[in-house]
């Protein structure tokens, strides 16, 4: 049985300062992943490399404490078990550099960008959940089409920490259709709302 399936312990919550505290234990000392916070899209590459751990925990801390809400937590029995980061296309300026992700249209999009599972609940499929999750928040925001950037392994077996982007499977499951590809292993999809 799936631990989702109509689990009164499951919850979904968008992150705000009042739950900061969780957000702090879901990623714990390394800050999810080399001390990314989830700052990674947000910063160009040589600010991102500068402020690792600490720093980047304070930028993220900032932004919550602002009121902007960075992405939705998962938990189950009170505890944070995932992480998914969703908001405004705009708000991840690495995107707008990108030449594989570049924007496709110039119309207004929210975007999926990171997915952060505790290690005890990998392979679940836990971030199916948390793109269902990410969409009913988007839709609460008044948000149209919402974007996702997985990867699609060439390999069968990707280390589950590099699928950050979540793995392409889990957005068509959720309904998502590609829209646009550059890359071989880097669709661009699209929910439309």
């Amino acid at each position: 049985m799936n631990i989702m399936d109509k689990d009164p312990r499951v919850k979904f919550l968008p992150l705000t300062k009042e739950i900061w505290a969780d957000f702090e234990s879901l990623f714990g000392v390394r800050g999810a992943c080399g001390g990314c916070w989830c700052m990674w899209w947000r910063l160009n590459r040589k600010q991102f490399e500068k402020q690792k751990g600490e720093m980047n925990k304070q930028a993220m801390k900032s932004i919550v404490y602002s009121g902007e809400v960075p992405g939705i937590i998962l938990y189950r029995d009170n505890q944070p078990i995932g992480w998914c980061a969703v908001g405004p296309r705009d708000n991840y300026s690495v995107l707008e550099r990108s030449r594989i992700l570049a924007r496709i249209d110039d119309k207004y999009v929210w975007s999926i960008v990171c997915f952060f599972i505790d290690k005890k609940y990998r392979d679940l499929g836990l971030s199916f959940h948390l793109i269902k999750a990410a969409i009913e928040y988007v839709k609460s925001q008044g948000g149209k089409i919402i974007e996702g950037y997985p990867v699609e392994p060439k390999k069968d077996k990707m280390p589950k920490i590099f699928a950050w982007t979540g793995f392409s499977s889990a957005f068509v499951k959720a309904g998502f259709q590609e829209v646009g590809r550059r890359s071989e292993t880097r669709p661009i999809m699209r929910y439309y709302l």
